[in-house]
């Protein structure tokens, strides 16, 4: 039989079901990639923090420090430790894009997940095609940070939703092959697309998040946390607000905002494998109405007189070209 035909709204339904069904294997797999980001960037902050606060005392006492060259050489090496946990980490998080979606059949088939270092080696072995597919992603959110190009990059934005789904399912593609084949599998399913973006975006980029913020205000975890960054935030440079119209803003205020944009973002980043799950599955979907007539003609064969067993190819080219008439 074939496979039946789910609508968006199911897709989401059964996506989230598969993410918190595993949510204890996807809490551990995203750990790293997640908090090892925090982690460096907060190494990198902390060690050039007591560095610069305490430069003049060290010059004072070792005199090969009082050379411009010298402090910077010690700069970078106290940032480097940071800085190689940070990249390690992003590269790890950048992987999970690809590695969540080959996941997904597992998943359809038993509702688990496992073997995740195979799922994430299976995309490493492509690095360069990998990094080239980042590469474009790149210029394209660079374009989309300028006004004159919100609204196209905007639409775009939606034609190329399924490009690390077609880089995952589709080897054989290069990086601008899936860009392609992305806007082909999108083009006339536009406004489901465009539906899905919008829940999945308002799921896990803004109601998880706050929801768990809004609960760590009430234990106080928040209040606790912009304590212990406060003394860092207190010794920043006052900038006087109330000559541009503005109203003074307080310390502890600041603080509690740094925390809580953290917060968001570590959230944002564990919900990655829904919407890796949520895309992969979309991307099926929509994959079968966008196979040729031969394609499809050769499943059903397959289906009826085993895998083994193939119809003759002026069949098939015959079976294409009648469809196409069509």
């Amino acid at each position: 039989m074939p496979k039946t035909k789910q609508t968006p709204l199911g897709i989401l339904t059964e996506s989230i079901g598969l993410y918190f069904s595993n949510f204890d294997k996807f809490l551990k797999y995203m750990s790293f990639p997640v908090l090892g980001q925090i982690a460096g960037l907060g190494l990198v902050f902390l060690f050039t923090y007591f560095y610069t606060k305490y430069i003049p005392e060290l010059v004072e006492k070792y005199t090969i420090l009082d050379n411009f060259n010298v402090l910077i050489l010690i700069s970078i090496a106290l940032a480097l430790p940071g800085l190689a946990i940070f990249v390690k980490a992003f590269w790890e998080y950048l992987v999970a894009y690809g590695a969540v979606n080959s996941m997904l059949d597992n998943m359809l088939k038993s509702g688990k997940v496992y073997d995740f270092d195979a799922h994430t080696e299976l995309i490493k072995r492509r690095t360069l095609s990998f990094v080239g597919l980042w590469f474009l992603f790149g210029i394209f959110s660079f374009l989309a940070l300028f006004p004159p190009f919100w609204i196209i990059c905007a639409v775009f934005a939606v034609y190329f939703v399924l490009v690390f789904q077609v880089f995952t399912f589709e080897p054989a593609l290069s990086p601008i092959g899936c860009v392609k084949r992305s806007l082909m599998l999108i083009k006339g399913h536009f406004a489901s697309t465009f539906m899905l973006m919008a829940l999945i975006g308002i799921l896990t980029y803004v109601f998880i998040p706050q929801l768990f913020i809004k609960l760590f205000d009430l234990c106080g975890i928040n209040n606790f946390l912009s304590q212990i960054i406060l003394p860092f935030i207190n010794d920043l440079p006052d900038i006087n607000l109330e000559m541009y119209g503005f109203k003074p803003i307080a310390k502890t205020d600041i603080a509690l905002f740094t925390i809580q944009i953290f917060a968001a973002q570590i959230f944002i980043q564990y919900t990655l494998p829904l919407r890796s799950i949520l895309w992969s599955m979309w991307y099926k979907e929509l994959n079968q109405d966008n196979k040729r007539p031969s394609e499809k003609l050769m499943e059903k064969s397959h289906k009826k007189y085993g895998s083994k067993k193939k119809l003759d190819k002026n069949i098939i080219k015959r079976a294409s070209e009648k469809n196409d008439e069509f």
